[in-house]
């Protein structure tokens, strides 16, 4: 058995570690003051395909991720642990995207690049935004099952019981029969041991296991692929040093994707296709105070509650 594992990626900026010179005077994140990495969960995803792949010989793992030039970066270092390729999706069209439109864009990818998908695995949620409805949007999006909270895939075997899949009246990728999927979600109060046919949407916990480090073949392999977005302005790969590496390596070159490739909706695409929009943001910078001593009575507790309320540190 054979599998086409979808990941979905996202390069953010490392909000763990914010100063004061996180945010611009506008409220927006300041994303020239902070590190842009491969958001955390989706390394946990993507050990989940790389296990997925060693189990089963043949089986391919693409990496689609949505952003600038720069975000093809998140695509590399997949392939340095392990991933075949990816698709850059990228274009004018796509910035300012809620989780509505990302999904959108998203969904409208894999059925360009994978209609026969298997399996599509993400990161519950990304540190930047903390939405977690991205991966539930996409496989609404491609009428697929999903199972989230993931933090193990137990088993997969490639049989079903007859008559299951006919389901004629959902997404054309939902019911072809390739297989069953055991999987094992943290929630509150408890684990849940959950089975579903394939194809199907996981997202998975921080909680699952690590992503393996980079491969050092892989590295020396990979280390030069490149997507067109990120070659200078008014050249092509026969522009740049080691031309001949590309023509001799098509692998060098990742996949880039607009939205005329995937024939996306434009009124569904970027701001136009995004009924959320952000009120305000605040900066909250914790600044040491003097220490104060608190008996248990209701007044210092509620008074307690108060300060902390007041300045934002709870509610």
């Amino acid at each position: 058995m054979t599998l086409k594992i979808v990941v979905l990626a996202k390069q953010v900026p490392d909000t763990r570690n914010v100063g004061p010179d996180a945010m611009t005077p506008e409220g927006t994140v300041n994303r020239s003051a902070l590190p842009a990495i491969f958001n955390p969960e989706d390394l946990n995803a993507l050990e989940q395909a790389l296990r997925l792949k060693d189990q089963f010989p043949g089986t391919t793992v693409t990496v689609i991720t949505m952003g600038p030039g720069r975000a093809a970066e998140v695509i590399r270092e997949a392939m340095y642990r392990g991933a075949d390729g990816g698709y850059l999706l990228t274009d004018r069209a796509f910035a300012g995207a809620d989780t509505l439109a990302t999904s959108y864009a998203l969904a409208t990818a894999i059925k360009h690049v994978c209609p026969d998908v298997d399996l599509i695995i993400g990161g519950r949620q990304a540190i930047d935004g903390d939405t977690a409805q991205v991966g539930p949007q996409v496989a609404e999006k491609l009428g697929l099952n999903q199972i989230t909270y993931v933090e193990e895939i137990k088993s997969l075997t490639p049989t079903l019981s007859k008559g299951e899949g006919d389901k004629t009246d959902c997404s054309p990728l939902l019911g072809r029969g390739r297989g069953r999927l055991v999987v094992k979600r943290h929630i509150d109060g408890g684990v849940e041991t959950v089975e579903s046919p394939l194809p199907c949407v996981l997202t998975v916990n921080g909680s699952a296991a690590p992503c393996r480090p980079r491969n050092v073949k892989r590295v020396m392999k990979f280390k030069r692929c490149l997507a067109p977005m990120e070659l200078p302005q008014g050249t092509g790969f026969g522009d740049l040093p080691y031309a001949s590496e590309y023509e001799k390596k098509p692998y060098l070159k990742l996949g880039q994707l607009t939205c005329a490739d995937v024939n996306a909706d434009l009124q569904q695409c970027g701001l136009a296709g995004s009924p959320t929009k952000v009120k305000n943001v605040e900066n909250i910078v914790f600044k040491a105070k003097e220490s104060k001593v608190l008996t248990g009575s209701d007044e210092d507790v509620n008074g307690l509650v108060q300060e902390l309320l007041a300045s934002h540190t709870i509610g």
